[in-house]
């Protein structure tokens, strides 16, 4: 029996999404310049999990240009609040995407910006707050388009 239009579609389909998940398998542990980067911004600090909230696609068409905002739950008092808010990228040319600085007259922490994407990979949102705690948000996206390769 001859396979339908229908069922070659899902194969390709199918090999596609293998193809853009491919990236996680070979980069399981994070690059050395972005650790480097991380560690620079958390000074010491170990990293914690909670009170950001990164919201990204997980997949996105075009990676030239990706919203993506950061938000951190935070009073915004001049006894606790948010110090800074770091975005970084596994695989783009540099790994520190942007650097925000806060403050208690900022009133909310959060910050919203567009960045571009070199492939699929992890973006990692950071916090550091008054008491010097960093906290983390990491999301995977799928980028079906490449943007910011080297050489460009």
């Amino acid at each position: 029996m001859k396979p339908s239009r229908r069922d070659c579609l899902a194969a390709g389909s199918a090999g596609m999404l293998g193809v853009l998940l491919q990236p996680w398998a070979a980069h399981a542990a994070p690059s050395p310049a972005l650790q480097a980067a991380i560690d620079r911004f958390a000074g010491g600090a170990p990293l914690q999990t909670g009170r950001v909230t990164l919201a990204i696609d997980a997949v996105v068409e075009n990676g030239n240009t990706v919203p993506v905002s950061v938000s951190v739950q935070s009073p915004m008092t001049a006894e606790d609040h948010v110090r800074r808010i770091g975005l970084f990228t596994e695989l783009n040319p540099q790994p520190e995407v942007a650097l925000f600085t806060l403050g208690p007259a900022s009133g909310r922490a959060q910050v919203a910006t567009r960045m571009r994407m070199a492939s699929s990979q992890h973006v990692i949102a950071l916090a550091q707050m008054s008491d010097g705690s960093v906290w983390q948000h990491r999301v995977a996206v799928v980028v079906a388009l490449a943007a910011c390769l080297e050489g460009e």
